[in-house]
C-alpha cells in the first residue's frame, strides 16, 4: 500500500492517530509521577521518553500540547521534580488507565490502585510496583512551535532497581524486570532478546 501526503491528511482522525503512532515501532512505557506544591499527586503514562546523554545523565520526553490541562507538565514546571517508572507485566493495565482524564484533585494513584512511595527524600512520588524507577530534576523546557508539544529535559539524580538486573559492565537487563513496550496508542508487548553484540569496529 502507498499513502501519499494527501492521503494521510484525509484519513479519519482516529484512524490517522493509530496509524501514524504505530509507524515508529516499539516505544518505552513509563509512568511519570509528580505532585504539586499542595501535595496533590499525579501519575501519567508516557511513551515518548528518550535517552539524551550519559554524562550528565539526561533524559527527555515529549508531552502533548498544553491546550487543555496537563497536570503532569504543570506539576513538573511548578516543582522541578518528577519520577520515571518502568511499566511491567504486573501493572500495565493499571498504567494504561492513567491516560484517562482525571480532575486535578483526583490522584491517578488512588484511581488505578497503584501505590505511591517516597524514597530517599525525593520530592516526587515513585510507583511502588515498578521494578526500575528513577528521580529526575527538570533542567530545560521547550515549547515546540511545529505542533505545540512540550519538550521536557531532566537530569537523573536517583535510581532504584533490582540489583540482579545489572550486568558486570553496567548493562541493565530490562527484560529480566518484565518491562513492557508499547506500540501505537494502546498495544502492550513483552520482549525477547535476540543477542548482545560486540562493539562495532571497522
Amino acid at each position: 500500500m502507498y499513502f501519499s501526503k494527501n492521503t494521510i491528511e484525509n484519513l479519519d482522525s482516529r484512524y490517522r492517530a493509530h496509524f501514524i503512532n504505530s509507524l515508529s515501532g516499539f516505544k518505552s512505557a513509563n509512568l511519570i509521577g509528580t505532585q504539586d506544591n499542595q501535595g496533590h499527586t499525579n501519575l501519567a503514562i508516557v511513551s515518548s521518553v528518550f535517552h539524551l546523554g550519559a554524562h550528565p545523565p539526561l533524559v527527555g520526553m515529549i508531552i502533548r500540547p498544553h491546550s487543555v490541562p496537563r497536570h503532569t507538565l504543570e506539576n513538573i514546571l511548578e516543582t522541578g521534580f518528577y519520577t520515571i517508572n518502568h511499566v511491567n507485566k504486573t501493572i500495565y493495565q493499571q498504567a494504561h488507565q492513567t491516560s484517562a482524564r482525571y480532575d486535578k484533585a483526583e490522584s491517578e494513584f488512588i484511581a488505578t490502585g497503584l501505590e505511591a512511595e517516597y524514597l530517599a527524600d525525593f520530592k516526587a512520588p515513585y510507583v511502588k510496583d515498578s521494578r526500575l524507577k528513577y528521580g529526575v530534576e527538570l533542567k530545560e523546557h521547550h515549547h515546540l512551535e511545529i505542533n505545540g508539544t512540550e519538550l521536557i529535559i531532566g537530569e537523573i539524580t536517583a535510581i532504584h532497581l533490582d540489583k540482579h538486573s545489572i550486568d558486570n559492565d553496567g548493562f541493565v537487563d530490562i527484560e529480566s524486570l518484565e518491562t513492557v513496550a508499547v506500540s501505537g496508542l494502546d498495544s502492550y508487548h513483552t520482549t525477547e532478546r535476540l543477542a548482545r553484540l560486540a562493539y562495532a569496529k571497522k
